[in-house]
């Protein structure tokens, strides 16, 4: 079947969600418009970060383990502040941390400048190299270089975040390599994971060759799954690979094993496209 006239079909049709499981999502986001009157979203969101961060780690660690040997090479594109980086460390990987952001950029350096391990990339990843428009969030962890996911978070409770919490507002111009460039110059890695804000499709499209596994967020909108799919399908023209996916940052994976390009696409079009939570979509090439 075409995959927009699924998409298409998946707008138009009542979200395949049973009430009782609706409920635990819709008192969340009443406690966020709450939280939003009192103009305290934006504490209280990073304060949870923070501390989410601190009590995933073991989690992280467990999750990452099955994949990640010592001496392996991961790279981490859109690092951040570096928790991915931190976990692949412990995990004995050497590590390529890519980050647009200059707040972000300095607090990377500051953790990781001295260490021989971690390869500091100050750049964001796309189809091709050159130049970039970079879009700055008062919030560093949703700055993103595609307005189409911005415009999609502003006009949903995407990720529970609004203008009403934070704003873009400025633009930068930032330079951008892409992944064959960097798998020529450090090596290819055992994981790849790409967290990018909306701009996943635009990452992978600068890859051309396999990595053992790979990984990037997708946002279950009716506009934005569309990219994931293209980003399947990218991959599936890459060699022989299968897929997996989980939700949020639960590190575990939803489905009981690892599919085809086909099966994932049509679980993702079966997502209901008003969940709140955005996802990752995991892909491991078989040799």
């Amino acid at each position: 079947m075409n995959y927009i006239r699924k998409i298409k079909i998946r707008n138009d049709s009542k979200a395949s969600c049973t009430k009782s499981g609706l409920i635990p999502i819709k008192a969340l986001i009443n406690f966020v418009k709450l939280l939003r009157f009192f103009r305290l979203y934006n504490i209280v969101y990073v304060t949870v970060l923070v501390i989410s961060n601190v009590l995933s780690r073991r989690k992280l660690l467990r999750f990452y383990s099955q994949f990640v040997n010592e001496g392996d090479l991961c790279f981490d594109i859109g690092a951040n502040i570096g928790n991915r980086t931190s976990v692949f460390l412990k995990l004995g990987a050497t590590v390529v941390a890519v980050e647009p952001q200059n707040i972000c950029m300095q607090k990377l350096l500051k953790k990781y400048g001295n260490n021989d391990k971690v390869f500091l990339v100050h750049k964001a990843l796309g189809a091709r190299e050159g130049e970039g428009n970079l879009i700055l969030s008062n919030s560093h962890t949703v700055s993103s270089m595609s307005k189409e996911w911005i415009d999609c978070v502003r006009d949903s409770d995407m990720f529970f975040t609004s203008t009403s919490a934070f704003q873009w507002h400025k633009n930068v111009s930032v330079p951008i390599i892409t992944l064959d460039r960097l798998i020529e110059k450090y090596g290819s890695p055992t994981v790849c994971k790409i967290d990018v804000e909306g701009f996943e499709y635009q990452v992978i499209k600068g890859l051309s060759q396999p990595v053992k596994v790979i990984s990037f967020e997708f946002t279950p909108t009716p506009k934005l799954i569309n990219l994931a799919v293209k980003s399947i399908k990218h991959l599936a023209t890459i060699g022989n690979v299968q897929f997996n996916y989980s939700f949020g940052e639960s590190m575990v994976f939803a489905l009981p094993e690892w599919v085809n390009d086909s099966k994932i696409c049509n679980v993702l079009l079966s997502i209901p496209y008003k969940t709140a939570f955005s996802g990752d979509i995991y892909a491991r090439f078989i040799a």
